[in-house]
């Protein structure tokens, strides 16, 4: 990283700038060119280690692609606005970039808890999973983060 004095290299400070995160991106090695989508998530700590779910359908490029390349990076970041300083006009966010590897869970506890963690994030803790309606046609991915990075550039205190 060109810029050292924006690096974020405490492991939970990285982890509270992805949950503040409304979005992340997924990146997946494509046949012929890189596929990214945005996706809901939710996060976890498992056995100490970071853990995304997300949800997608039973058929569609984003599932065929991870069947077939499990290797993935993970990019969340928040947008704090653009800022005038003494050497121009800067943007102010935070990021955050992980790699792991994507596996669909599918025990029905395991899929309850992944959709639980993705409504949890989103503030809905307590909603319950039977009125969720397409429930039958989705599955859940994990994405155990093995490495994460973060960066950031905050706005100036006036």
């Amino acid at each position: 990283m060109r810029r050292k004095d924006r690096e974020v290299t405490d492991k939970k400070e990285i982890l509270e700038m992805l949950e503040k995160c409304d979005t992340v991106r997924i990146g997946i090695q494509g046949a012929e060119y890189p596929y990214v989508v945005p996706v809901s998530f939710g996060m976890a700590i498992e056995n100490e280690e970071p853990v995304i779910y997300f949800h997608c359908a039973k058929q569609g490029m984003k599932l065929e692609l991870l069947q077939e390349h499990a290797e993935v990076c993970v990019e969340g970041d928040r947008f704090l606005g653009v800022q005038k300083t003494a050497h121009g006009i800067t943007t102010r966010y935070e990021s955050v970039i992980g790699f792991g590897k994507c596996q669909f869970v599918e025990m029905p506890e395991e899929v309850e808890k992944g959709i639980q963690t993705m409504l949890a994030h989103y503030g809905y803790h307590d909603y319950p999973l039977d009125r969720c309606k397409g429930l039958d046609h989705m599955k859940v991915g994990r994405i155990r983060l093995e490495r994460l990075y973060g960066k950031r550039n905050l706005p100036e205190k006036e």
